[in-house]
C-alpha cells in the first residue's frame, strides 16, 4: 500500500536526488525540484510528483503539449503510471481539455496546470518568431544572461543611491525654490516631505540666531575693565593718617581741639609773657593757617570714614622740630 505522507517525510528529511537548494544564508535558502514531471518546480508537499499518488502536469516535446495524469490505480505498475494526453495547439481548446480531464482533481492543481500551459504557449510563440526571422535571412541576436554580473550591478546601483542622498538633495532644492517663490502662492506637495523641509529650515535659522547671540556674549566678555580697589590696605592707611592729621592741634601737640581749647588759652598766656611781640604775631598767623588746614582735612576724613569699610585702627606718631622751639634753647 502506498503512503504519500511517509514518502514525503523520507524525501523531505532524508534524501531526494531531485532536490536542489539555492542560497547560502538560512534566510535566503530556497528549495527547488528538478523532476521532469514537477508542475511548479518548487520542492513542497503539494508540488512533489513522487509524494502525491493523484497528480497531473504538462510537458512540451517538439512543440507539442501533452497532459500527464497519475492516478493511484496504476501505482502498482510503474511502467504505466503516467497517462499522456496530447492537447490541441489552440490555446482555448487546450484549456477546455484540461477542465475536462481534471474535473475530479483539486482546484489548485488545475489552476497551476493552466498557468503552466500559458507559459508554454508564450515561449512557443517566441520560438516560432525567431525561427521565421532566421528563415527570412534576418538572424535574431541572442543575448546571454550573466547572473553574477547583473547581481554585481544591482549592488552597485543600491550603493550609489545611498551615497547620492537623493531625498535630502530634493528637499534642499524644494526649500530653496519655496524661499525664492518659484511656485507662486499655490502648492500641491506631499505633506510629510514639505513639513520636514520647513522644519529643517526653521532649525537652521534658530541655529544661526543662537550662534550670533553667543558671539555677542563673547564680545561682551572680552571687554575688560580695570577698577580701582578702594578697600586696599594703602587706602585704609591713608584714611587713618588723615584722621590723625585732623587731631593735630599745632605746635607739636595732638588731641581734640574743642576739648582742649581752654588749655591752649592758658598756655598761650604763659608763653606770651616770655616771648616777644613778633613771636606772638607769627604764632597767631600759623595757628590760623593750621585751623583752616585742619578743618579741610577733618571734613575730607569724615567723608571717607563714612564710605570706607571698618578696619583695624593704627596709631601713627609724628615728630617735628620747629624754629621757634629751637631758638630759645640756643639763646639760653
Amino acid at each position: 500500500m502506498q503512503s504519500d505522507d511517509m514518502i514525503w517525510q523520507v524525501l523531505n528529511h532524508q534524501f531526494c536526488s531531485f532536490k536542489t537548494t539555492i542560497g547560502k544564508a538560512l534566510s535566503d535558502k530556497q528549495h527547488f525540484c528538478r523532476h521532469p514531471y514537477s508542475v511548479t518546480g518548487l520542492c513542497n508537499r503539494t508540488s512533489c510528483p513522487l509524494a502525491n499518488s493523484k497528480y497531473a502536469t504538462l510537458r512540451e516535446e517538439d512543440g507539442r503539449v501533452s497532459l500527464c495524469i497519475k492516478t493511484v490505480e496504476r501505482a502498482h505498475s510503474p511502467k504505466n503510471m503516467w497517462e499522456k494526453i496530447y492537447l490541441s495547439r489552440n490555446y482555448s481548446k487546450a484549456l477546455a481539455q484540461i477542465d475536462e480531464h481534471l474535473q475530479y482533481f483539486p482546484k489548485i492543481l488545475i489552476h497551476r496546470n493552466k498557468q503552466r500551459l500559458t507559459k508554454i504557449h508564450q515561449y512557443l510563440i517566441r520560438m516560432r518568431k525567431i525561427e521565421l526571422k532566421v528563415r527570412s535571412g534576418r538572424k535574431a541576436k541572442l543575448v546571454g544572461v550573466h547572473r553574477k554580473v547583473e547581481q554585481r550591478e544591482e549592488r552597485r546601483e543600491r550603493k550609489a543611491l545611498v551615497a547620492a542622498k537623493i531625498e535630502s538633495v530634493l528637499e534642499k532644492e524644494l526649500t530653496e525654490r519655496l524661499a525664492k517663490g518659484a511656485y507662486g502662492d499655490i502648492y500641491n506637495f506631499p505633506e510629510s516631505p514639505y513639513q520636514k523641509a520647513l522644519q529643517t529650515a526653521e532649525d537652521k535659522q534658530e541655529e544661526t540666531e543662537a550662534l550670533s547671540d553667543e558671539e555677542e556674549e563673547d564680545e561682551m566678555e572680552s571687554m575688560v575693565e580695570y577698577v580701582e580697589d578702594l578697600d586696599s590696605e594703602e587706602e585704609i592707611e591713608d584714611e587713618e593718617d588723615m584722621e590723625d592729621m585732623a587731631d593735630y592741634l599745632g605746635d607739636g601737640q595732638w588731641g581734640d581741639r574743642h576739648d582742649n581749647s581752654d588749655e591752649h588759652g592758658d598756655e598761650d598766656d604763659d608763653d606770651g609773657d616770655d616771648n616777644d611781640d613778633d613771636k606772638d604775631e607769627d604764632s597767631a598767623s600759623r595757628k590760623s593757617d593750621y585751623d583752616n588746614l585742619d578743618e579741610r582735612k577733618r571734613t575730607a576724613a569724615q567723608n571717607k570714614r563714612n564710605n570706607r569699610k571698618k578696619g583695624p585702627r593704627i596709631e601713627i606718631e609724628y615728630e617735628e622740630e620747629r624754629e621757634d622751639q629751637i631758638q630759645p634753647s640756643s639763646s639760653a
